[in-house]
């Protein structure tokens, strides 16, 4: 073999041997430790509250349900994870998910439910280890009282008047249709829905957009979009109008959001269904809105660090008003995978990172719901988050005490400091 052809080899064995080498790190037991004891913040999930007709739709015969749509492979109700779920949350001391080791836990679930009442969301909370929750509804309900837990109402129905979204958000507005000007729908329904909700506790208001559009959201003139205004009164709108319309509202309650103290959560990266479209949802494409100077005393959240967009998302936490949370990614990805995201972020800019679980139902999975993925999510945050950080002390680029510390970090000290948490 000529000098060539060494040197290729040993690149190759070296390079296979660095892949082993990463694949087999084993995680840090004292920091695992460490980490299992932080009370997390939960910066995004859809924690529904006590009682409701769940039940209804659940259904001992098939104790497993079914998700309404082919689920990724964490998601899907014969996954094996979910075993150490149930082994936290009732007591389960088997290994199997099928429907014969599923039944009485489908039985020993609803107990804990009726048991509970409305000490039961939270019961959730403490088996997962969470402190806090924000949770992402049109309202909170029975259970879901602050400070545990937070409510994150939706901003979209501020950014598409009509006769509809009116009632959606006027509440106690003396407001019973839209004004008849754009600057009296800003000044009287926008502006006081945004400053009734400060008033209430809230803390962030969430976008959902990438569900319905592109994230490209235009600087529109006020002359423009008082036009557009008055022909969506007049239900004689265009979808360009429409649109026009929208990027202005979006714009102003961003602005509004800053100046009130509210942070804006806006969904980017993979969303829910077969059919979404994750193009539209680059988090690449709200850099003009986050670059705006309009912007800059408003804080933004990249909800679910717009995976499979996440090396993006994380160069964008370089500006000062944008921060990115995980959630999602910890059922989209397995550990190994979301350690090697988590790294890439934490080598970064570590405090620009939150934790969020993303759990939330279907109608119909009554051991994969919103308890169970809390609890496997948090499990699976904190042990991609051990495993990232030992590659980095195992590398000499932080000190097992920056290890904890940054751990802290993304699991509650940056939320606590975003959201101004008490």
């Amino acid at each position: 073999m000529n000098r060539s052809g060494l040197l290729l080899c040993v690149g190759f064995l070296l390079l296979a041997s660095g892949h082993c080498a990463s694949a087999q790190l084993q995680v840090d037991s004292a920091l695992l430790a460490e980490i299992n004891q932080i009370k997390a913040i939960d910066n995004h999930c859809h924690c529904l509250p006590s009682g409701g007709d769940r039940e209804a739709h659940w259904r001992e015969e098939e104790p497993l349900g079914a998700p309404p749509y082919p689920a990724v492979v964490r998601l899907r109700v014969d996954n094996p994870e979910w075993a150490r779920a149930w082994a936290a949350l009732y007591g389960y001391a088997g290994s199997g998910v099928g429907s014969e080791s599923a039944r009485p836990l489908l039985r020993e679930k609803l107990r804990r439910m009726r048991q509970l009442g409305e000490r039961y969301p939270a019961w959730v909370l403490d088996r997962a280890g969470v402190e806090v929750a924000l949770v992402n509804a049109a309202s909170l309900g029975p259970g879901q009282a602050g400070p545990r837990f937070r409510w994150v109402p939706y901003a979209d129905s501020l950014i598409a008047p009509s006769a509809t979204s009116l009632q959606t958000v006027a509440g106690d507005l003396a407001v019973d249709r839209l004004p008849a000007g754009l600057s009296g729908y800003t000044a009287g329904v926008v502006t006081p829905v945004l400053d009734r909700w400060v008033k209430q506790g809230v803390r962030a208001v969430k976008f959902t957009t990438g569900y319905r559009r592109a994230l490209n959201v235009t600087p529109v003139e006020f002359a423009v979009a008082e036009q557009a205004y008055a022909r969506v009164q007049a239900a004689d709108d265009t979808v360009a109008e429409k649109r026009l319309l929208e990027d202005y509202l979006f714009r102003y309650v961003c602005a509004e959001a800053g100046r009130l103290g509210l942070v804006v959560q806006i969904h980017t990266g993979n969303g829910v269904g077969p059919y979404f479209d994750n193009s539209g949802a680059d988090p690449g494409l709200l850099e003009p809105l986050l670059n705006d100077p309009a912007s800059r005393e408003t804080n933004f959240v990249l909800i679910h660090g717009g995976w499979p967009f996440h090396k993006l998302a994380g160069a964008m936490l370089d500006k000062p008003n944008t921060y990115a949370d995980f959630s999602a990614q910890t059922f989209y990805l397995s550990t190994q995978a979301l350690a090697a995201v988590l790294r890439d972020w934490l080598e970064w800019q570590p405090e620009k990172v939150l934790f969020g679980s993303d759990a939330y139902s279907d109608p119909n999975t009554p051991l994969a719901d919103w308890e169970e993925k809390a609890w496997l999510m948090t499990t699976t945050a904190r042990e991609a988050l051990a495993l990232a950080l030992t590659g980095m002390m195992r590398d000499g680029q932080i000190t097992p005490a920056r290890a904890v510390e940054i751990a802290r970090l993304v699991l509650r000290e940056n939320a606590i400091r975003l959201y101004r948490l008490e």
